[in-house]
C-alpha cells in the first residue's frame, strides 16, 4: 500500500510503499499522537522512516493493492 505523509514547514510529502494495511498504519499513527512520539512505518526493503507525530499535516492511505504494470508471467 502507497502511504503519503505531510509534514509541516516541509514542501514536499514522504511517499512510502509499505505491506501495512490501512487499519495498522492508523493505528501506529493514532498510539504515536497519544504518547507524543515518532511515527514509524517500514517500507517494503526493510527501511524504517520516523517522523515527529506532532508535526504531521495529514496521512493519505492509497489504495490496499498496487497494480502490476507490465507483462507478468502467465
Amino acid at each position: 500500500m502507497e502511504v503519503k505523509i505531510g509534514i509541516t514547514d516541509v514542501p514536499r510529502e514522504v511517499v512510502i510503499e509499505t505491506a501495512a494495511t490501512a487499519d495498522e498504519v492508523a493505528s501506529s499513527l493514532h498510539d504515536a499522537l497519544q504518547s507524543d512520539g515518532f511515527f514509524e512505518l517500514v517500507d517494503e526493503k526493510g527501511r524504517r522512516v520516523l517522523v515527529p507525530a506532532r508535526k504531521i499535516g495529514y496521512l493519505d492511505l492509497g489504495s490496499p493493492s498496487a497494480r502490476t504494470v507490465g507483462f507478468g508471467s502467465v
